[in-house]
Formats: C-alpha cells, sequence, structure tokens
C-alpha cells in the first residue's frame, strides 16, 4: 500500500498522520500538510501527479482536518476517477470534521464529515473500525487523541484533557527550529517525535505542567548532536546548516556570477546565515523572503548585499546585512514559487 496523506498544520492535523504513520509502518508514505486556501490548492495538484508514479500499486490517498470547497471536490473527483479509469487502483478518503465541508459530504461518498469529533479522533476510529493488527496498535494512543480532541473542539468540561491538549497544541505550533517551509518531512518527523514523548505523561499528576516543563529540554535531546550540549537556538541553528548544506542545490538562486542560498519565512537569519557562509565558500550572499514579500540579506564580504538590497527591493542596510521588501508579492503557496519570483527579481537588476 502508498499512502498519500494530506493534512492540516496545527496539532489536530499532525496528529492524523501521527496515527497513519503507526498504522502503516511498514508501507511507502508521502506527507503533506497544506493551511487553507492556496495550499490546499497547490497540494491537490501535486498529490495526483505523484500518484502517476506508482500505476501498479494500491493506493490510499487520504485528507484530513481540511474541508474542501464543492469546487475542489468536484474537481478532485474528476481527477481520481480519471485515473481509475486508466486502472490506476486509488482509493480516495476524506475525514473531516468542518461544518463547512458539508455540501461536499453530502455530495460524495468519499467524504466523511463529523463534526462532534476532531480530525484525529475520526481518523483513530477510521483505522480502529478496520480491525487490523496495526488498528489495534493504535488503540494505545486513544488517551492521547482524547487531548487532542478536548483541545480542538474546546471540551473545557474535560479539565485533564483539554489542560495536556492545549500543551500539546503550543508543542506543535512552537515547533520551528526545523523550518517546515524548507524541510517539512523533517519538522513533521521531529512533532511527532514530540507527540510520542507527550503520551509518557499522561498517566502523571499535573501531566499538563510537568510536560510543559520539560518542552525546551525535549527539544534540545531531539537536535543534538555529537559536539554535546548548546542553548537551543545554536542547536536549532547547527542542524538548519547542516539541512541547508544537505539540500542547498536546490534552495540555489544567482545574481551576475554570485551564488546565494535562498530561504523562505526563515525569520532570524543571522546565525545561520553566518554559518552556512562560513561553511560553504562557494556561496556569496544568503536571503530569506517572508510571506509578506520582505527580504533579510547576509554576506560573507564577497558581496555588497546593502547594494543588492537597494536594487533589487528598494532596500538598504551594511554591506554585509540589508533587507527590503518587495512591492509586487503576492504570497507564493511554495517555496518553489517563491524561489522562481525572485530569481526572476535577480536576473532583472541592470547595472
Amino acid at each position: 500500500m502508498i499512502l498519500f496523506h494530506l493534512s492540516h498544520t496545527d496539532l489536530d492535523g499532525y496528529a492524523c498522520q501521527y496515527l497513519s504513520n503507526k498504522y502503516f509502518s511498514k508501507d511507502e508514505k508521502f506527507f503533506y500538510n497544506a493551511n487553507y486556501g492556496a495550499e490546499v490548492k497547490t497540494a491537490l495538484k501535486q498529490i495526483p501527479l505523484k500518484i502517476q508514479d506508482y500505476p501498479n500499486d494500491e493506493i490510499l490517498f487520504l485528507i484530513s482536518d481540511l474541508n474542501l470547497t464543492f469546487s475542489q471536490s468536484k474537481t478532485l473527483d474528476e481527477e481520481i476517477k480519471s485515473l481509475q479509469e486508466k486502472s490506476y487502483k486509488i482509493t480516495l478518503q476524506v475525514l473531516d470534521h468542518h461544518i463547512s465541508g458539508e455540501d461536499s459530504a453530502k455530495a460524495y461518498p468519499w467524504y466523511f464529515l463529523d463534526i462532534s469529533r476532531c480530525a484525529a479522533k475520526i481518523c483513530l476510529d477510521y483505522f480502529l473500525e478496520k480491525n487490523t493488527k496495526q488498528g489495534k496498535k493504535l488503540e494505545k494512543l486513544t488517551k492521547l487523541i482524547s487531548t487532542v480532541n478536548a483541545a480542538d473542539i474546546w471540551l473545557e468540561d474535560e479539565k485533564e484533557n483539554f489542560e495536556f491538549g492545549k500543551v500539546c497544541m503550543s508543542v506543535i505550533v512552537r515547533c520551528n527550529e526545523i523550518n517546515p517551509r524548507l524541510f517539512p518531512d523533517e519538522n513533521r518527523k521531529m512533532k511527532f517525535w514530540l507527540l510520542k514523548k507527550a503520551k509518557k505523561f499522561l498517566d502523571k499528576k499535573d501531566a499538563n505542567i510537568l510536560f510543559d516543563n520539560k518542552i525546551h529540554k525535549l527539544k534540545k535531546i531531539y537536535l543534538k548532536n555529537k559536539k554535546g550540549d548548546d542553548t537551543l537556538d545554536n542547536l536549532s541553528a547547527k542542524n538548519l546548516v547542516g539541512l541547508l548544506g544537505a539540500k542547498k542545490e536546490t534552495l540555489s538562486v544567482s545574481y551576475k556570477n554570485h551564488k546565494g542560498l535562498m530561504t523562505y519565512c526563515l525569520g532570524n537569519i543571522s546565525i545561520p546565515a553566518n554559518a552556512f557562509l562560513k561553511e560553504n565558500d562557494d556561496y556569496d550572499f544568503f536571503i530569506d523572503v517572508s510571506y509578506k514579500g520582505t527580504i533579510s540579506l547576509r554576506a560573507d564580504s564577497k558581496l555588497d548585499v546593502c547594494l543588492l538590497a537597494s536594487k533589487l527591493a528598494n532596500g538598504g542596510g551594511h554591506k554585509n546585512a540589508a533587507g527590503g521588501k518587495f512591492d509586487d508579492f503576492d504570497t507564493p503557496a511554495s517555496y518553489e514559487e517563491a524561489r522562481i519570483f525572485l530569481q526572476k527579481k535577480l536576473d532583472e537588476i541592470k547595472d
């Protein structure tokens, strides 16, 4: 079985994937996460294209914690039926709990809707109902998913579950030490690990407080390398530099004869940018683009990024640290769309 699982970007969405990852532990799996709007639209284009690489396999295309518009559901139904007519063995299943998905649920049998449970609870019950060995293993996660359910649909009367679920919600939202835009698989893996650790606190008194107190240490444990302990910021930066180095060719941009590395929505780049440039002599500048089109540039004396920022986005700053903002930036739904936009801008710069 090949699993393609698209889910939301909050606790509920990642908890759904935590379950499917365990259920399909020995199968080939592809995970995608999207927020509403353009990101869902992009994912619904990408996944059917990727599915076409598996003409001879049983495929489950699972969508959880995302309400599709009726138009999206109609288009997806047509695409999947087209593939099925070409002998692709695809099962499409949406597990949703948003009332806004009601029209789609009424029209399509593959769209399951239940507004009384969070999506992770629906996923858990979906797998348990299959009565397989894999499904039975997930029974151990019932208590954890109950906390997700209490926090996601705001069941304040379930005080212990509600309070613990709120901590889990915060953990997932703030798990950005590994950038989810650049490294979604690595970020998701860390979130799965933190949910696994959360489960160990559930039977303790004041579990929510104990888990909350441990979050910082747990993150450091996950990111710690063979060189030993350090601050969380430094451990994150070292980890990031390693990931950037491994993926640098797909993250590269160019300006005249200068080679640069572009990140998207990384935020504070001072530490990782300088560390990356020191470890990669063939790169002359580092640039991060935000959702709003603001840019941050760093260099290591090989390029005047203040001058580049002024030409690129009416910016300024210092020779090795500068910034600016694009006036015509329409927030891209993916890193690659943002990189294409930036490279076009760099190519258009005139002396």
